[in-house]
């Protein structure tokens, strides 16, 4: 299967030194090798946070030359969604690539997803279509759909976190149903088999990542007022507490922090 890696920050925050290790797992340490994609979102002023820069590759994220640039882009967000793929349902191209990328009520949303959906088959009729032939899009676009049928206007993040917990189970029924969404504003990961996270904080450590030989001390990177959680398939570092989810919780994180 597929693997995931979210940040959600309290100030605009680098992600890079997180998706240098995750690369790996396409195609060097793991063999998610059918593809990979990064989005973060960017924006200041009247829209903070509306903006999305979305990188998709077919190739494989360990050795992907876009891949390569963006260890060293200076990354700084507040909410990113990145994946590396194994393909189960659609070819390896371009347009099966997650994260996907849609609009609703004058947002971006992003979305990818890590499992398989057996016999998946939802009807779409609205605004909401896949380009790909992955039942991760189809999904996407169903919980798009039914988000714009359930709110006239824009809802606030606890009223889509109550419309998602109603939503979430009726794809899970079809198989394993691990993802993450993003609209700028909060970062929502849901678990059906896996899914780990962590917060970082005043004072920061230094940490050691499991997938590339290399210790970072974030107190050099970071100052009081940062603060961020980390989401991922399997635990990045090799020295810190990560909290694994329970298979079918779904959660929010916003401004860093998880939201009960």
């Amino acid at each position: 299967m597929c693997q995931l890696l979210g940040m959600n920050s309290h100030l605009p925050a680098s992600v890079n030194m997180s998706f240098t290790g995750f690369s790996q797992r396409g195609g060097a340490t793991d063999h998610h090798g059918d593809g990979w994609g990064i989005a973060f979102f960017e924006g200041e002023g009247a829209n903070p946070g509306k903006g999305v820069r979305c990188f998709i590759d077919k190739e494989s994220a360990a050795t992907s030359a876009i891949a390569q640039l963006l260890k060293t882009y200076p990354i700084k967000s507040h909410n990113v969604v990145a994946h590396v793929r194994k393909a189960t349902v659609g070819d390896v191209s371009l347009e099966n690539s997650h994260p996907f990328v849609r609009e609703l009520w004058g947002r971006n949303w992003v979305f990818a997803h890590n499992g398989d959906l057996k016999d998946y088959a939802p009807r779409l009729h609205g605004n909401f279509k896949p380009v790909g032939s992955t039942d991760s899009e189809l999904a996407f676009c169903w919980l798009m759909q039914e988000l714009a049928k359930s709110h006239a206007s824009a809802p606030s993040v606890d009223e889509l976190t109550l419309t998602l917990r109603e939503l979430t189970p009726q794809i899970t029924k079809f198989g394993t149903f691990n993802f993450l969404l993003s609209n700028g504003q909060a970062l929502w990961a849901h678990a059906s088999t896996k899914l780990h996270y962590l917060q970082r904080s005043f004072p920061f450590c230094e940490i050691h990542l499991k997938d590339e030989d290399l210790r970072v001390d974030l107190a050099e990177l970071n100052g009081p007022e940062d603060r961020f959680v980390i989401i991922v398939t399997e635990p990045l570092t090799s020295n810190e507490a990560w909290t694994a989810f329970a298979p079918g919780e779904l959660k929010v994180f916003v401004d860093g922090s998880l939201v009960s």
